[in-house]
């Protein structure tokens, strides 16, 4: 079922825009996604009317500003159900929540001959970290497969989780095939063995309804750019009992109890992880974000992103020289990744560009998975609550016409 985009729409000033006297159309929300006026004026309005830095002046606009930012953290709270917003820690971004568990958790709880478990699929940000720890401390990094739809083989699980495997990591969505994975059942899975398992939900929070106490998860991280919100901040989720074990990950102001010439104490949480000025309107332009996709529902995003990804598959099926990736639109979020064949992806972005349209095309931080498919890159159209069937229709206009153009 399908918004109303076109009302949607006129909440986004930048789709306003044209390229070269054609109209904007964004399709690449599933590397960063435009703002609603709402985020943009509410940090605005904070930054000339109320901005201080905050947990520190006893000032009129410091509290407001404290205020405002403590409201973003029980907002994120909230919106992920958690037990308590001592469980919110804000951060850069989905890759800095990753390496503050690495370095916070990871080295204090992984050691010589340990081994984490990850996916095929997973995007650099939660593969790379751990290859630095394994690295560092002599541990073992293993996969879990996935197969030719681009969903993951499960039927080893039991025997890929053992005595030694310390974390599971995983995308809750993949960025290049737009799996929905099945998280619940490896969360099951590993925490019969005692082992945490880490959710990279870059691609699931903007568009799924996730509840972290249902999932069980133990460490949960996800961007905010990628949900309507500002970049600059993210977020990591992690239960109260193993934030208070972990050891802080940055040190300096906010993040402190006491500090004496040889030694310090932490803050209580989430301070203890908060070191420094933080993105204070940042935080504000997520909380913003998150009302405004409470104002149209997850799941209706969620139904009008899977329209899309099905025509586009069903458009897509009747191009011969067009070859696409991943499993059905049913267990699949609202993205398609893609190649015209003897097209390389980039001259594919180039041309289509030239209509107005924005696609990515390359290894979208997944070279691994991209390998064994045996390809170098693909192109990817990823969609939001915004995007609507006309713009499908555009794409597939300008692919055709961009076969043509590279056959004569």
């Amino acid at each position: 079922m399908l918004l109303e985009a076109q009302k949607i729409r006129a909440d986004f000033p930048i789709l306003k825009r044209q390229i070269g006297g054609k109209p904007l159309v964004y399709l690449d929300n599933a590397a960063s996604s435009q703002k609603p006026q709402s985020v943009l004026l509410t940090m605005n309005a904070f930054y000339q009317v109320s901005y201080a830095n905050i947990h520190r002046g006893v000032y009129t606009i410091a509290e407001e500003a404290t205020e405002l930012y403590e409201k973003a953290r029980e907002t994120v709270a909230n919106f992920l159900n958690t037990k308590t917003h001592r469980e919110i820690i804000f951060t850069r971004g989905t890759t800095e929540a990753i390496n503050l568990v690495r370095f916070s958790w990871g080295r204090k709880n992984v050691q010589s001959g340990d081994e984490i478990l990850l996916t095929e699929m997973e995007h650099h940000s939660n593969l790379v970290p751990w290859q630095l720890l394994a690295q560092e401390k002599g541990a073992k990094l293993k996969f879990i497969p996935f197969d030719s739809q681009g969903k993951l083989v499960l039927d080893q699980l039991d025997s890929l989780l053992t005595d030694k495997t310390k974390l599971v990591a995983m995308n809750f969505v993949s960025n290049t095939f737009g799996t929905i994975n099945p998280v619940e059942k490896v969360i099951a899975k590993a925490h019969a063995k005692g082992i945490p398992v880490l959710l990279d939900a870059a691609q699931a929070v903007p568009h799924l309804t996730v509840d972290v106490q249902k999932l069980d998860c133990d460490f949960l991280a996800f961007s905010s750019h990628k949900m309507l919100g500002p970049t600059g901040i993210g977020v990591l989720y992690a239960k109260e009992k193993i934030l208070e074990a972990m050891d802080p990950f940055l040190g300096g102001g906010e993040m402190i109890k006491e500090v004496h010439w040889d030694h310090s104490t932490w803050n209580d949480l989430p301070g203890k992880f908060e070191a420094g000025t933080q993105s204070i309107a940042e935080a504000v332009g997520l909380k913003a974000a998150i009302d405004y996709l409470k104002t149209i529902g997850l799941e209706k995003i969620h139904d009008h992103e899977q329209a899309l990804a099905r025509y586009t598959m069903e458009q897509f099926s009747e191009m011969k020289e067009l070859t696409f990736y991943g499993p059905p639109p049913k267990d699949r979020c609202g993205l398609v990744a893609f190649n015209l064949q003897g097209i390389h992806p980039h001259d594919v972005a180039a041309v289509l560009d030239r209509s107005g349209i924005c696609v990515r095309a390359g290894h979208h931080c997944t070279q691994p998975l991209h390998r064994k498919l045996g390809l170098e890159a693909s192109v990817r159209a990823s969609y939001y609550l915004y995007n609507t069937k006309e713009e499908v229709d555009l794409l597939i206009d300008a692919l055709k016409e961009t076969t043509r153009f590279f056959k004569k």
